[in-house]
């Protein structure tokens, strides 16, 4: 991701709010193959919002050859852009690191049946 800004602890504390509900709508977005959501799978390595109130999202995807890639990215940024209190979007794809399933929360872990002490 580019340069960012330094945000101060009162920038931090009046977009606490704001990020949240960049999660919640994350979370609102599910893998098309595994039924938990992006945000729980441990697509989601990275998100800013600056002072604008823009929010950068670095993910990435279970497999680089996602069939369903184009798809899932626009409704991520689909998804963000609704978000209240939100001025935009911009997602940056990696595969570094590579996805592995140490990445997933211990609720997607329960949803698939894992040991959530995996």
């Amino acid at each position: 991701m580019e340069d960012k800004e330094i945000l101060t602890p009162e920038d931090v504390k009046e977009l606490a709010p704001l990020y949240e509900a960049v999660v919640l709508a994350l979370k609102q977005v599910y893998d098309p193959e595994i039924p938990v959501n992006i945000y729980d799978l441990g697509l989601i390595y990275d998100i800013h919002i600056d002072k604008k109130r823009f929010v950068s999202i670095r993910m990435t995807f279970t497999a680089p050859n996602c069939p369903m890639a184009d798809e899932v990215l626009a409704e991520v940024e689909h998804g963000v852009k609704l978000t209240p209190g939100v001025s935009g979007c911009k997602i940056e794809l990696t595969f570094d690191p590579v996805w592995d399933r140490s990445m997933l929360s211990d609720e997607a872990r329960v949803a698939l049946g894992l040991d959530p002490e995996f």
